[in-house]
């Protein structure tokens, strides 16, 4: 993270690599919160920011509605949805650069589906079409996209599905974006559909599985000091404080 969290993301981590899912819910509230604050030193979260640093502040949200899903707390995913939807549509304010309206329309979009409330659909629907609107005032899309507000507002999707892939990357950025880049509504709005189609049935999945995986970090396969007490893998993961396996998150013992 490139953020002041204040630690807690990586207390969120490896409270995933417990199976504590609630604290894992609790981490990532708290350093949401802290970053929406204040994210960077020489940045004011309610003034214009091209970058979009407090996307990882919703991200972090986020995660903590789908962990509190997962720890069985629904009622507790359904107030931390509530504040991100509320959130996202406040920033609406002060993110006003082409195209950044969409995304935090997109974690509107994504706040229901992860809350388990009703409208995903259709906030997915508006996203895509406030994608369009912006088409024409977007020079680079490809650019876009790799802002933290934009990939912050992909990260979620890629760490519920991973958990469901052996823990390798099952979502990738061609996959949650359009082919042609001249078409920048298109290119943009894609992720919507992908999410809109996808997104809801990875989190369920994660709730039956009662498993919410790691985030990928830094990885290696085959990693001789390491392996899993779990699954016996020695593929690992560098994430959170600890060295985790890469397949099902648990921390790994040094050999």
């Amino acid at each position: 993270m490139n953020t002041a969290d204040g630690g807690h993301y990586d207390a969120a981590v490896d409270a995933l690599a417990a199976r504590a899912y609630e604290t894992a819910g609790n981490r990532y509230t708290r350093g949401g919160r802290r970053v929406l604050a204040d994210p960077r030193p020489d940045l004011d979260p309610f003034e214009p920011d091209e970058k979009g640093w407090i996307g990882q502040g919703l991200h972090q949200l986020l995660v903590a509605a789908i962990a509190y899903r997962v720890a069985g707390a629904t009622g507790r995913a359904t107030q931390r949805a509530v504040e991100g939807i509320a959130a996202s549509r406040d920033f609406e304010n002060a993110l006003t650069a082409p195209g950044q309206d969409a995304c935090l329309a997109e974690f509107v979009a994504d706040f229901r589906t992860a809350g388990g409330l009703d409208g995903a659909e259709a906030a997915y629907d508006a996203a895509a079409e406030r994608y369009a609107s912006a088409a024409d005032d977007i020079d680079s899309p490809q650019a876009l996209a790799t802002t933290p507000l934009f990939e912050a507002a992909a990260a979620a999707i890629k760490q519920v599905a991973r958990g469901q892939a052996n823990g390798e990357i099952a979502i990738k950025w061609e996959d949650l974006h359009g082919s042609d880049p001249s078409r920048p509504g298109d290119f943009l709005a894609h992720r919507t559909r992908v999410k809109r189609q996808r997104f809801g049935g990875l989190i369920e999945q994660a709730v039956t599985d009662d498993h919410l995986a790691a985030p990928r970090g830094t990885t290696e396969y085959g990693n001789e000091t390491h392996r899993c007490p779990n699954c016996g893998s020695n593929d690992v993961n560098w994430a959170g404080t600890d060295v985790l396996c890469m397949r099902c998150s648990t921390p790994t013992d040094h050999q």
